[in-house]
């Protein structure tokens, strides 16, 4: 495997771990029970390997990653922005919980796509 710790993978582990914490109130309002066992199964896990990745990270690679949690906010604010614009011009109220997790995806993508196009060389 071979690949090397970075800041930049535990951001997105870590915003992956907040787009599954944004799902929990959409499964208990929805009474999906087996679905909100399993998200929480996952959770554990991904979190699991975001405190193993955190361990591995060296000194100068941790100080990088404040900059970077900033960076994920900002993009799951304007992606909960973005899909509330979307949901009042497009669509029926759909209800908070949905809104939340619309918006937290679409924050994490925005985040996963801004790392790729200035990748660090």
């Amino acid at each position: 495997m071979g690949a090397q710790p970075t800041p930049e993978r535990l951001s997105l582990m870590l915003g992956l771990a907040l787009l599954m914490l944004s799902t929990i109130p959409r499964y208990l309002v929805g009474g999906h029970d087996n679905r909100f066992n399993l998200i929480l199964i996952a959770l554990l896990v991904v979190a699991g390997v975001a405190v193993a990745h955190w361990r591995m990270l060296e000194a100068e690679a941790r100080r990088r990653l404040p900059p970077l949690m900033g960076r994920l906010g900002v993009c799951m604010v304007v992606g909960l922005a973005g899909m509330g614009l979307y949901h009042a011009l497009f669509t029926d109220f759909i209800g908070w919980e949905l809104l939340i997790a619309h918006g937290a995806t679409l924050g994490l993508l925005l985040h996963a796509l801004g790392l790729w196009i200035k990748a660090p060389r």
